[in-house]
């Protein structure tokens, strides 16, 4: 698979990921998100974890060599390359609930939870099964004194990069992301391949 893939803006896909196999997510046109999550393709019970991940790498700041854990304490893919270096792992993915309760909308578009939701029904996967998805590209700080949480502009420009290498076999979902504030108010396409 030469060729990048693109996942249209506000929308979502889901597919298999073999052990050893890399996953490269692009940033096509610079400052968009893409919420990530994955699951143990045998054991769907197993999914990505923020809480463990955080716990173990001791730091929310994840980049370039941080192994990534399930639930099981597990490492599921490690990060070997990141040509931005933040990203977030605190923040749930946008739903129609976000829009509805953050910015005040009446008929909410169904974000990247409604996305992933869909996109992961053909593996089982249920939308109470989508738990904190690392939010690639996503620039959230925290007040070291308030802990008040801030959403700012993506880093990533246009090209920018992430290499995950998968540690089990895995179903990945992935968005390109629906919230307004987590790509400075436009909506993106994001890239990606698969390389062996």
């Amino acid at each position: 698979m030469d060729e990048l893939t693109v996942i249209p803006p506000r929308s979502g896909t889901a597919f298999e990921l073999r052990k050893g196999q890399r996953l490269r997510v692009v940033d096509l046109q610079g400052e968009q998100v893409s919420d990530f999550v994955c699951y143990n393709l045998h054991d769907r019970d197993e999914y990505l974890s923020s809480g463990r991940t955080i716990d173990y790498a001791e730091t929310i700041f994840l980049t370039k060599g941080h192994p990534f854990y399930s639930n099981r304490s597990n490492v599921m893919f490690e990060l070997v390359e990141d040509t931005v270096g933040r990203h977030d792992f605190l923040l749930t993915p946008c739903s129609a609930d976000t829009f509805r309760i953050i910015y005040g909308h009446q008929h909410p578009h169904r974000g990247c939870f409604g996305n992933l939701s869909e996109a992961l029904q053909p593996y089982g996967i249920s939308p109470d099964s989508i738990p904190i998805c690392f939010n690639i590209f996503m620039h959230v700080t925290v007040d070291g004194n308030t802990g008040k949480v801030g959403v700012l502009p993506p880093k990533s420009r246009a090209g920018d990069y992430v290499v995950i290498e998968a540690k089990m076999d895995l179903v990945v979902g992935m968005t390109a992301c629906s919230a307004e504030m987590s790509n400075n108010y436009a909506f993106k396409p994001i890239g990606y391949r698969i390389e062996s």
